[in-house]
């Protein structure tokens, strides 16, 4: 490997059940909790980190909003971009997912009605939940109302006056974000304060444009976790493989999705949340620019890295769902300084003259199968026209530090108030998370913000030298999900650092990513390729994206429903 790529792997002991209880109770404790964070710490590289000299300044703001002053500003509520018309690889034999395309194409032809569609999506979440074991991709669904947003639907269709590409068309919401009549139950027991009496903005804006919402999808708890396993609500299964993890938080979305049970859904990234999932589950995850699409009405947990996405059956729904959700929102201070919201041609795959940058120690730190997938479709991107620009990224370790010490120290500022009566109703792997937390000191945190500052100068030149930055989504296809994790939920660093490895930078610098599927390793497990780019280029992503779709394999997960008549 390159003398400059320094990320290890985390070594810890795997803990579950009362080992797990044990190790809270120690971690929780005013003397032992101090030793074993210490440990704890350490091991995860935080005592190199305090030791690093970072010649950056402590910013006063996000570095993506001061950036983007200078740019042309978009106007509030300004209308969505044209949606490209579906790409050839919507039209592929074997792509096996029934996309927002095909249901209003469906509905223009008269061969089904919206109204029909929710009926067979309420079917197949019976069905799905009752399956052994269950797939517990929803955690709510109010049939009675979904079947009232689709009767007005089909309203709109046969008076000839629908919406929009997305009238009709399923959407499931993570728990994350307020859905009206929902309670919001961030993956926990105790949260949510009763039904939510307004959508979040981006909710509102699907429900705007016809989607007809199908109800809340599951997640690992407060998002502090990347399985999807949840003690409270059940853990969401892999489509794929119902005995192995989904990836997380945003797992119900992804299982969803690639359950069939909808085209597209909302989740949230705050270090992979939604292209981890996505590509463990083989969809497309989109994590926009920082501040392109609005927070207002998410749970405030990790507020400097957090983001709202779609995450979708293909390409061309990603990118119908985000001109929708994004653009400036006056409830998101965040929102409003961001040039106007484009799309590219989605079925221009001439990539003549794109450069791909590749840090290569980086890109094959991931197993066999990962690193077979992600260099095919390079090599596919290649024969379309582009061309691979080697490049390099020291003190990844550092950035991975500091992402770890952001997110965790905002999560435990944001649940530190509901510690003293509801702590014991966390599940064991959220609560030692939240206990490590809650040993950083505020100049880790401050040295943090300097080392983003740090990165993203860093990128502003990378960029100069490639348009877009290739690695694997993940170092890892699905886990097993062990049967002792279900009731209390597990710590695995391990596993956790594989199926981070790759993420957590576009979360910490702010830039878009974007997971599309592009393979299977040798078990049949789904591989996601990550495209990052620079500050509000989700256009030229999801076209690369597009390409990359149009030359990949596909085949069914072993869970799927079709909600539309077959031929």
């Amino acid at each position: 490997m390159s003398d400059v790529y320094d990320l290890f792997e985390f070594k810890a002991p795997v803990s579950r059940g009362a080992l797990l209880r044990t190790l809270v109770g120690l971690a929780e404790a005013p003397g032992t909790g101090t030793a074993l964070a210490g440990k704890f710490l350490s091991d995860i590289g935080v005592d190199a980190f305090r030791a690093a000299e970072v010649d950056a300044p402590l910013p006063a703001e996000h570095p993506i909003l001061r950036a983007a002053r200078a740019l042309p500003r978009a106007e509030a509520q300004s209308p969505a971009p044209a949606v490209p018309q579906a790409g050839p690889s919507e039209d592929r034999a074997d792509f096996p997912f029934e996309t927002a395309a095909a249901f209003t194409a469906a509905y223009r032809a008269g061969r089904a009605t919206p109204s029909q569609v929710a009926e067979a999506v309420i079917a197949a979440t019976q069905a799905s939940d009752q399956a052994t074991p269950p797939l517990r991709a929803l955690l709510a669904q109010h049939a009675d109302e979904v079947r009232q947003q689709a009767a007005a639907s089909t309203a709109r269709w046969q008076a000839g006056t629908p919406l929009g590409p997305l009238d009709g068309v399923p959407v499931a919401v993570k728990d994350e974000l307020d859905q009206r009549g929902y309670p919001t139950t961030v993956g926990t027991t105790f949260l949510a304060k009763g039904p939510a009496p307004h959508d979040a903005t981006v909710v509102a804006r699907l429900r705007a444009a016809g989607a007809v919402l199908i109800g809340k999808a599951n997640m690992h708890e407060v998002g502090i976790g990347v399985t999807g396993v949840n003690p409270h609500h059940g853990a969401a299964r892999n489509p794929y493989d119902p005995a192995r993890a989904t990836g997380g938080s945003s797992s119900g979305s992804a299982a969803a999705v690639a359950a069939g049970l909808c085209p597209i859904a909302v989740g949230a990234d705050g270090g992979g949340s939604i292209r981890v999932p996505a590509a463990l589950c083989g969809v497309v995850g989109l994590k926009a620019t920082f501040g392109r699409i609005s927070e207002h009405g998410a749970a405030p947990l990790c507020w400097s890295v957090a983001h709202v996405g779609p995450l979708a059956a293909s390409v061309r729904d990603a990118a119908v769902a985000y001109a929708i959700m994004a653009g400036p929102d006056a409830c998101d201070v965040n929102s409003g300084a961001q040039p106007p919201v484009t799309l590219e041609d989605l079925a221009e795959l001439d990539l003549k003259g794109l450069r791909l940058g590749i840090f290569r120690p980086w890109f094959e730190h991931a197993e066999p199968g990962v690193r077979a997938a992600c260099d095919a479709a390079v090599a596919k991107l290649e024969a379309r026209g582009a061309r691979v620009v080697p490049i390099e990224i020291p003190e990844l370790a550092l950035l991975r530090t500091a992402h770890l010490v952001t997110i965790t120290s905002e999560m435990h500022a944001a649940l530190q108030r509901h510690f003293k009566h509801h702590r014991g109703a966390l599940g064991l792997d959220t609560r030692l998370n939240l206990a490590l937390a809650g040993r950083l000191l505020a100049a880790d945190y401050a040295q943090a913000q300097r080392v983003r500052q740090a990165f993203f100068d860093r990128f502003l030149d990378l960029f100069q030298a490639c348009d877009v930055v290739l690695t694997p989504t993940t170092g890892r296809t699905a886990p097993v999900i062990h049967p002792g994790a279900l009731k209390a939920g597990e710590s695995n660093l391990a596993v956790t650092e594989q199926i981070m490895r790759f993420a957590p930078i576009g979360n910490l610098v702010g830039l878009p990513a974007l997971s599309v599927p592009c393979g299977y390793d040798d078990e049949g497990l789904p591989v996601g390729l990550q495209i990052m780019g620079p500050a509000w280029s989700e256009g030229r992503l999801l076209r690369v994206g597009a390409a990359v779709e149009a030359d990949a394999p596909g085949h069914a997960p072993s869970v799927h429903h079709r909600l539309l008549p077959q031929p």
